[in-house]
């Protein structure tokens, strides 16, 4: 009986870990948008002639992609 109640433990915490963990991709891939602008030192390299070119786009789609668990989070669903 223990063992069962040790894995269900276990599963628990695992889960509460992932939970945490897919709240982290949003905002990490915001500052990585923030950080490409400007690493080069020049902010025009972020306002390009297509707003849908290079790095900074390509993680602010990935923020958006994955702001789910952050709405769902927000709007009080489990």
């Amino acid at each position: 009986m223990s063992d069962i109640q040790t894995s269900t433990g276990g599963e628990t915490a695992n889960r509460g870990i992932a939970d945490w963990l897919c709240l982290a991709a949003a905002p990490t891939f915001a500052l990585m948008a923030l950080l490409s602008c400007f690493q080069a030192g020049d902010v025009t390299m972020c306002m390009s002639a297509s707003p849908l070119t290079g790095m900074p786009a390509m993680y602010l789609l990935m923020s958006a992609f994955h702001l789910a668990p952050w709405l769902k989070m927000l709007s009080g669903r489990h």
